[in-house]
């Protein structure tokens, strides 16, 4: 029986295995100073059709961490959804690398934040008054926590309204692959061409073993970041190891493949759920995540058959897919649901 709780409990991609094994034979220059470096900087350049400056880290939470240290000040202030993993999830480490920045969590359905919600808190936030957090960073999840999608053009949106109030924009994309795979536009699309600034790019919950990048779309704001990771204690000795996952994951658009399995299996899911009696699909099924809220009974048969979820409240469950999915592992699911149904 398969195991729903999070992509995180997925293996790695045969791709990116093969590619650490490769990456193991020989010598490379350490701290970032390989070939396989630079080539990851290659390929996410050419991905985005501009330059980017790349860091790869082995976590999402020091990704998002030291990404918003570079952009905002000790005494600043970081908006971002009450539900953003960087609220919630993270166990302070935004504000231990900020140096104390504060995080002011905003509403919004469906885990998406509004510019009329971000205006409004940064017009109140006392810019400029001694006594308060000064507006710096506005962070967005793409795909958000309730595994909803920005478009282009809400991300531009939200982008305004922080940029004409002198906020930064950070993008965590935890699950950005499946977001770009869903939406079938362009990486640049929904990040620069949208004005986001910096982008933290997930390869982990995508295939890869341990790998994320921090991805500055203007290369001069990272002008000290090397310092900020090094300091962090996130600077990998052997950081060609990152990279070769990441190379291999960016090959040939693997990232975006493994998205859409992983995606396509949230849909089918989701198809033999909806409609059913006693269903609820909490918000849009978007990217590789549902919240379906089932009757207590369902729930019980489907945990005695073995399958794993978790429970986000009494009722309301959370399904997330992975690039390794089985179909058969999603009808198995069906089919125990079907059959407790049916004594109900």
């Amino acid at each position: 029986m398969h195991d729903f709780r999070s992509d995180n409990v997925a293996g790695a991609a045969p791709e990116v295995v093969s590619a650490l094994a490769a990456a193991s034979i020989g010598s490379a220059s350490p701290y970032g100073a390989d070939p396989l470096t630079a080539r990851v900087t290659e390929r996410l350049s050419a991905i985005f059709e501009t330059n980017v400056a790349v860091f790869p880290v082995a976590t999402g939470t020091a990704a998002n961490a030291l990404a918003l240290s570079a952009l905002v000040p000790a005494y600043g202030a970081v908006y971002c959804h009450d539900d953003a993993h960087i609220m919630v999830d993270e166990c302070g480490a935004p504000e231990f690398y900020t140096g104390g920045a504060k995080l002011v969590p905003l509403p919004g359905a469906n885990g998406k934040l509004t510019p009329a919600a971000v205006t409004r808190a940064i017009t109140r936030a006392g810019v400029g008054v001694v006594h308060k957090v000064q507006p710096a960073a506005l962070s967005l999840t793409q795909a958000t926590e309730a595994g909803t999608l920005y478009t282009p053009a809400e991300v531009e949106a939200l982008v305004e309204a922080a940029h004409s109030n002198g906020v930064a924009v950070h993008m965590d994309g935890a699950r950005f692959a499946n977001a770009v795979a869903r939406l079938g536009c362009a990486p640049a699309d929904v990040t620069w061409r949208a004005g986001v600034d910096v982008l933290t790019l997930g390869g982990t919950k995508g295939g890869c073993l341990a790998a994320e990048a921090v991805v500055f779309f203007n290369p001069a704001m990272a002008e000290d970041f090397g310092f900020a990771r090094k300091r962090g204690g996130h600077l990998v000795s052997k950081t060609r190891f990152l990279s070769a996952q990441l190379d291999a994951w960016l090959t040939d658009d693997l990232w975006l493949r493994l998205a859409r399995h992983a995606n396509a299996m949230a849909d089918r899911l989701a198809a033999g759920l909806r409609g059913r009696p006693g269903v609820d699909i909490a918000y849009p099924v978007e990217a590789n995540e549902l919240f379906v809220r089932l009757p207590e009974a369902t729930i019980a048969a489907l945990e005695t058959a073995g399958f794993q979820f978790y429970r986000w409240d009494d009722t309301l469950i959370r399904l997330v897919t992975a690039f390794d999915t089985p179909a058969a592992s999603v009808d198995a699911f069906l089919e125990i649901f079907a059959q407790s149904q049916e004594k109900a």
